[in-house]
């Protein structure tokens, strides 16, 4: 069963559109199979309201950062704002900051 829809913001499709087709793909693959099941491989709370799509791909690791939109009742919608490929084991807080903005933005907008 699928729990959530997903949708991205412009930030986030640059950082797709800009990777190799194979990376794409499996970024992809993964969101869609995390709709499905509980993962925290696939995606996880980060801090507050956001949480991250995490993919292993090719030795490197890709996160998609994304926060909840449950204002309608009929469907429940996970935002994908931006991305970045992971160059150390702490997410940087600047990344979790923008996620945080772009979010406030959204639900103001």
């Amino acid at each position: 069963m699928i729990k959530y829809d997903v949708r991205f913001l412009e930030q986030a499709k640059e950082f797709l559109d800009n990777l190799d087709e194979k990376t794409r793909e499996k970024i992809l693959f993964n969101i869609w199979k995390s709709r499905e099941v509980n993962d925290p491989e696939l995606f996880k709370k980060l801090s507050g309201e956001i949480w991250e799509f995490r993919t292993r791909h090719k030795g490197k690791q890709l996160r998609l950062f994304a926060f909840w939109d449950k204002r309608d009742d009929k469907s429940t919608l996970v935002i994908a704002t931006h991305g970045l490929v992971k160059k150390t084991q702490k997410t940087p807080k600047k990344e979790i900051d923008k996620a945080e903005q772009l979010r406030k933005d959204y639900f103001n907008n």
